[in-house]
């Protein structure tokens, strides 16, 4: 009696859960395993460290990501909602703090890291996304009972307090953030059914600010330097340009099925930095070839239309918001990260999700995907197929 209770609180648990969403992300994530192995052994074994500290690091930082999520998966996304504001204020703090000296830690070009204790470090623009997600969601749904649409005021106070962190993600010299929010909050506008005239305004306002910043000099040298090495790859081989030519020759090298795991020349002989963190992708090409580039892209694939399914059957306009802006971000920073690996976007230093090595990025993409596993698990029984 006491088992089949026990089976049926088990069945009750996972009830909801979207298992194949829940499988390509951990494939992703252990696939990425073996890519951050390879991507860092021969640079230990040449330091004379264990070839596998950064693996064990990494998969200390999927348990971690997974527990996260699973934690916030229990949690009704109603509850969410209700803290919106504080998330809100949580990231805003840590854009903040981030920039001041002796707390703010500079890495790339970008001083967007948190220095913490035993050597460690935490970036909260990662932890923006989820939050700017949230509260835009949250404002644009706050006064849908008796309107067909957000209106005026709701739209504006949105975006208002959206841009104040995105100000600082901006200062901190992290564009390809600031970037990746700004096509996500954009996406989502358009789902919640703002008028056409704001859809407008921001894509004018938007581009202004990006010619402003080229005219009046906001843009530092090296992020000129990497638009001009996208724009003419034969631009400083040696310097500049050097990342994205190495990426370009590992992947093209890899042919059909690669050269296999470990035996990346490019790779291995240490050519190509930042590896596996944002230039993961490159190990891909190299070591598994097309067919192990075809079988990442197939993953991220299921992930964003199993995403996007949970966003087209939730219960409530907050809960398809939600989940359209963690689609757009997974997809748009996926784009980029692939895109400046291949040459056809520029380089702008986001990891690839649920894949490149690094706890912030991992944690907070795993929170992500507990936030859109909690929308499933209340979805309402429409049978809804697409």
């Amino acid at each position: 009696m006491s088992q089949n209770i026990r089976e049926k609180n088990r069945s009750k648990f996972w009830q909801g859960y979207d298992f194949l969403l829940i499988f390509s992300a951990l494939t992703l994530s252990l696939f990425g395993s073996f890519l951050v192995y390879s991507a860092s052994r021969q640079r230990l074994l040449d330091a004379e460290m264990a070839t596998d500290y950064f693996l064990q690091r990494h998969l200390l930082n999927i348990l971690l990501g997974i527990i996260l999520g699973v934690i916030v998966s229990r949690f009704s996304y109603r509850t969410v909602r209700a803290y919106a504001i504080v998330i809100y204020v949580v990231a805003l703090f840590g854009s903040i703090v981030v920039l001041i000296p002796g707390i703010g830690k500079q890495q790339s070009g970008a001083q967007a890291w948190l220095a913490l204790p035993g050597g460690l470090s935490f970036q909260p623009s990662e932890f923006t996304k989820l939050a700017l997600i949230v509260l835009l969601a949250m404002v644009l749904t706050e006064k849908r009972d008796a309107e067909e649409r957000p209106n005026d005021s709701d739209v504006l106070i949105g975006l208002a307090l959206a841009g104040i962190p995105a100000i600082f993600i901006l200062v901190q010299n992290d564009l390809g953030t600031a970037l990746i929010i700004a096509i996500t909050l954009f996406t989502v506008l358009i789902v919640s059914g703002v008028r056409a005239r704001w859809i407008a305004g921001v894509v004018v306002s938007t581009a202004l600010a990006g010619f402003l910043a080229f005219q009046v000099g906001a843009l530092k040298q090296y992020q000129l330097d990497r638009l001009t090495s996208f724009t003419n790859p034969a631009f400083d081989p040696q310097g500049i340009g050097y990342n994205t030519l190495q990426a370009r020759i590992a992947i093209g090298s890899g042919g059909w099925f690669g050269q296999g795991f470990l035996s990346g020349t490019q790779t291995q002989g240490k050519y190509i930095p930042a590896q596996r963190t944002d230039f993961i992708f490159t190990v891909v090409g190299e070591e598994f070839g097309f067919i192990g580039i075809l079988v990442m892209l197939s993953l991220y694939f299921i992930i964003l239309y199993r995403i996007s399914r949970i966003a087209w059957r939730a219960p409530d306009l907050f809960g398809r918001l939600s989940a359209t802006g963690v689609t757009a971000w997974f997809a748009v920073q996926t784009f980029e990260n692939i895109g400046m690996n291949l040459g056809i976007m520029p380089v702008t230093g986001v990891p690839l999700p649920f894949v490149s090595y690094g706890g912030s990025a991992m944690f907070v993409s795993w929170i992500a995907l507990g936030l859109v596993l909690a929308i499933g698990r209340e979805t309402d029984n429409r049978r809804v197929r697409f």
